[in-house]
Parts: structure tokens; C-alpha cells; sequence
């Protein structure tokens, strides 16, 4: 059974638009440098993988972050598809980024999949894969 569902087509729409919101916030707060509103938006057990292929645990990557091997200048981040499965959604779109990792600018242009979890009431972000996207041939 999915949202749409069990679920008006007003209350789908207020839940995907909560979620764009989310998103944005989340984008903010690490291009802003406040990890600590980023920290509340995240689930216990996140799992944020980067483009590289690395794992990060919510404390191990916030740790990077905070110690400047992540600095993010600029993201861009268009959603194509919120899927909302029961307290499950899956944000499907892209991360666009000028960033800096482990004192290298980096441009970063990936095809990217973020999950949230509804516990309470409340969406925490609990998963984050990155694919970079295929560079086209000249």
C-alpha cells in the first residue's frame, strides 16, 4: 500500500511539499556550515555515502565537518520524484556542488537518492546515496 493510498491527495502534496522543505534545510545547514541543525533533521542511524564510494556513520561524518575535511560552497539539489511509502520516503534528484574535501576543490555533479523515516510524527533523514553522473564524450 502506498501514501497516495491511504492518504488524500492534499495530505500526499502537504507530506511531499514537507519534504522538499526538509531537503532544503539539510542542504542549508552543511552549505552554512551549521551541523548541529543539520544533526537534528538526521535519524540516529544514518548512513551517508559520498560520491567516492566512503560510508559515514551521522557522528563520523559530522566529526568531517566539523573538523573542515567537508566545506561546502554551493549546492544545487532539484528534485525529480518523492516516492512516500507508508513512513518511508525516498527523494529522488540530484546534489550539484563546488565543495571542498580533504583541502581539494571538488565540482560534484551526481544523481543522488535521500531516505526519511516518520517516527513520531516527525521525518528524520536516514540514508544518502550519491552516483556521479556519466561525464558526456566530446
Amino acid at each position: 500500500m502506498t501514501e497516495s493510498d491511504t492518504l488524500s491527495a492534499t495530505d500526499v502534496e502537504q507530506t511531499t511539499n514537507h519534504l522538499r522543505a526538509l531537503e532544503g534545510r539539510r542542504y542549508e545547514a552543511v552549505v552554512s556550515g551549521d551541523f548541529d541543525a543539520f544533526a537534528a533533521l538526521c535519524h540516529p542511524e544514518l548512513v551517508y555515502t559520498h560520491s567516492n564510494g566512503e560510508r559515514d556513520s551521522l557522528e563520523s561524518y559530522l566529526q568531517k565537518c566539523r573538523a573542515g575535511h567537508y566545506v561546502y560552497h554551493r549546492i544545487e539539489h532539484p528534485i525529480e520524484n518523492i516516492i512516500v511509502v507508508g513512513d518511508v520516503a525516498v527523494v529522488v534528484g540530484e546534489m550539484n556542488a563546488d565543495i571542498t574535501a580533504a583541502g581539494a576543490a571538488k565540482r560534484l555533479e551526481n544523481s543522488a537518492i535521500g531516505v526519511w523515516v516518520r517516527e513520531d510524527d516527525d521525518w528524520k533523514f536516514l540514508a544518502y546515496q550519491p552516483t556521479p553522473k556519466p561525464v558526456a564524450a566530446a
